[in-house]
């Protein structure tokens, strides 16, 4: 497993990151902890999570649950010091006009739950799940700044931000002494380009900021699991067909199918393989509901493509057709 540091930090994280959305819904207490054991065992050490996971399982009562079981975890495999744990605020967690968002009162709230359900003194990354458009960037950047001397909180980042809202939030951070967004994580993968690239990408090459995007696999489509006429039982698979499941994703998927095989390796791999070549990526967020699922992702450490890979698969997803990234 390669160790990256995140943006201009000097915190290293393993390329590949644990997202934990799944803990508490599609994978129970036991199985949670047999995936996150997988991925220690396999080099992990960064574990993604937010306090709303999952409160969209049908109880009210499981937002904070995907905390609560990392934090039983550390717990009782007494790996708290190896572990690099991410979570996330802004979401609603109760009823009321303070019940979301990214105020000052509420956040520092927030991160008392968060460190209360994780069962540690500090968050190793503390990012705002989404923007907050109607509490002042200043204002949400003051209350990092608390928690960071406080000792509550180590690093900040931001997570589905539009790329003026993020350069907003670096320049109060610089201008006021606060602590910068010095991670970014936005949804990118294959076939879901230029909502990261044409802006954001840039932006946080130029500044320095780590960027773990999230669902890289697109929603389980870069699988390989959904084939034109084959729907496989799935709670997401609704999602991923209805967005992807068209005359461009299965070309996409061809296309895939034509390097992996090239090199052996799945498809899955080769589409995380392609994110991995990319500079600007630290370490792109991974779920897995089994220790099986995980073991195929981590097949993906030391999967390297060549330039003539690279470029096909760019060809095959590029959007728009004028557009060159910046590090193709």
């Amino acid at each position: 497993m390669e160790y990256r540091k995140i943006g201009r930090t000097g915190l290293r994280v393993s390329e590949l990151c644990l997202g934990s959305m799944q803990f508490g819904w599609t994978a129970d207490e036991a199985m949670s902890f047999a995936v996150m054991d997988a991925f220690t065992a396999g080099g992990g050490n960064f574990i993604d999570t937010a306090d709303i996971y999952t409160n969209w399982a049908g109880d009210a009562s499981t937002g904070g649950r995907s905390e609560e079981i990392i934090g039983d975890w550390m717990k009782a495999r007494r790996n708290r010091d190896q572990i690099v744990v991410a979570t996330k605020v802004r979401g609603r967690m109760s009823d009321g006009p303070n019940g979301e968002g990214l105020s000052r009162q509420r956040i520092l709230r927030c991160c008392e739950d968060s460190l209360r359900r994780l069962q540690v003194d500090t968050i190793d990354l503390y990012q705002c799940h989404w923007a907050d458009l109607d509490t002042p960037i200043d204002e949400t950047l003051s209350a990092m700044d608390i928690l960071v001397r406080q000792g509550k909180v180590r690093y900040v980042g931001a997570s589905n931000y539009p790329a003026w809202r993020l350069m907003e939030a670096l320049w109060q951070a610089d201008r006021n002494g606060y602590p910068r967004f010095d991670c970014y994580q936005p949804e990118y993968s294959l076939i879901e380009r230029a909502g990261f690239e044409i802006e954001a990408m840039p932006l946080c090459k130029h500044h320095g900021v780590g960027v773990i995007p999230y669902s890289p696999l697109a929603g389980g489509f870069l699988t390989g699991k959904y084939r034109s006429g084959n729907r496989p039982e799935s709670v997401r698979a609704d999602g991923a067909l209805g967005r992807y499941g068209n005359e461009h994703g299965w070309a996409v998927l061809d296309t895939l199918d034509k390097v992996a095989a090239k090199h052996g390796k799945t498809v899955s791999q080769t589409a995380l393989a392609w994110m991995l070549a990319n500079p600007v990526i630290t370490a792109p967020i991974v779920g897995a509901n089994t220790p099986e699922q995980l073991s195929e992702l981590l097949g993906t450490v030391g999967y390297q493509l060549d330039g003539d890979d690279i470029k096909l698969l760019n060809e095959a997803t590029r959007y728009p057709r004028n557009w060159r990234p910046i590090w193709d």
